[in-house]
């Protein structure tokens, strides 16, 4: 491959999710609808927790914390793919990939260790009830947080840098709806195997951290629920645990099927759709997950609405 002497790409083409004509119309109004109830259930979630005093707890900080990461999350890339849909070239200059791909990657860490975060609370809560008001103090909590966007800003200035440090030639043509690493990787025509280290190292570090993390905090979650005797005491604190656990499925799940697959079993127009599914999908479930399956959410939401429960 040449190393630095091919010509600056300026712009790049989405190719987007599909390139029959009768389908964009649709699309664009199914993804419309999609990030509307995103934009409406993320932003509803947060001023609910904000105008509610007995929703500042330690959980729902973290629950406004993820609503806010879920809705600029979405706007990453809908915004740009619902103009795709009505373009007739789905093209985005080399700056705004760079952009794209910089906010993509410090979302998607972010909510990562934000869910991680939510882990470690709930762990607290069934494990050491007694003891969760020093373990989640404010100050815990700031600094929880502090350190989910810390990770997420060095995880994506890893990548976004090395990035920057490739040259892309005449192929300029991207195999996805927005600016991923493993697409744009693909078009360069200088070495990337700096970028696919950096990849394997910190990528690693951000899937791993987190997931074990997760996994160790609801194996002592569980083997504490096994250990109460009542029938009640165990569901109310499985209760207390069943939004996160799907939330945590949704978004880790949907994101291992996408990146996780061998490459002789990845097909680009399967990774699309599953790509869809923890970039559009998720964000849109997560405040309804937290609100149709939590109590204090219902109950926040009838008083501030003021409808009586008759």
């Amino acid at each position: 491959m040449p190393t630095g002497n091919g010509s600056f790409v300026p712009e790049f083409i989405l190719m987007g999710l599909t390139d029959q004509p009768a389908l964009q119309l649709p699309l664009f109004f199914l993804f419309l609808v999609m990030y509307m109830v995103t934009v409406l259930g993320n932003l509803g979630l947060i001023t609910l927790i904000g105008l509610t005093s007995h929703l500042h707890t330690p959980m729902y900080f973290f629950l406004f914390n993820l609503s806010f990461i879920d809705l600029c999350y979405s706007s990453v890339f809908t915004l740009k793919m619902l103009m795709n849909f009505i373009s007739e070239k789905n093209i985005i200059s080399y700056t705004w990939c760079v952009i794209q791909l910089y906010f993509f990657l410090f979302f998607v860490i972010s909510e990562c260790y934000v869910l991680t975060s939510m882990a470690y609370d709930r762990y607290v809560a069934v494990c050491n009830p007694l003891l969760y008001n020093i373990a989640m103090s404010p100050e815990v909590c700031f600094n929880l947080l502090f350190g989910s966007y810390l990770m997420a800003f060095s995880g994506a200035m890893a990548h976004t840098g090395c990035m920057l440090r490739l040259t892309f030639c005449d192929a300029n043509t991207v195999n996805h709806y927005f600016c991923d690493i493993l697409p744009l990787l693909q078009l360069s025509c200088t070495s990337t195997y700096v970028n696919e280290l950096v990849l394997f190292i910190v990528g690693g570090i951000h899937i791993i951290l987190p997931s074990l993390t997760i996994f160790l905090s609801y194996g002592f979650i569980l083997s504490s629920v096994l250990r109460i005797n009542s029938t009640e005491g165990r569901s109310k604190a499985f209760s207390t645990c069943s939004s996160h656990i799907i939330t945590v499925s949704l978004f880790f799940g949907s994101g291992a099927f996408t990146y996780l697959r061998p490459s002789s079993a990845r097909s680009m127009s399967v990774g699309k759709i599953s790509s869809v599914f923890y970039t559009n999908v998720v964000p849109m479930m997560n405040p309804l997950i937290y609100s149709l399956r939590n109590k204090d959410v219902k109950l926040a939401l009838r008083k501030t609405l003021r409808i009586k429960r008759f």
